[in-house]
């Protein structure tokens, strides 16, 4: 019995799942895409000293 199925198991061949991109496409698309991620929050380091200060008015029933 384990002999048919090591048999079986050598006759059979492995098909791996192909990728649609070569993997260095992958690694480019990542790498654009932190590289993006990083331009962004970088146009927004400096936003809080940008506005004017803005007195808020606070009531007694606030916390």
């Amino acid at each position: 019995m384990l002999h048919t199925a090591v048999q079986i198991a050598e006759t059979t061949t492995e098909h791996a799942a192909e990728l649609p991109l070569p993997p260095l496409v992958f690694g480019l698309i990542a790498f654009g895409s932190l590289v993006a991620g990083l331009l962004f929050t970088f146009a927004f380091r400096n936003v809080n000293n940008r506005h004017a200060e803005v007195p808020v008015s606070h009531d007694d029933t606030s916390h």
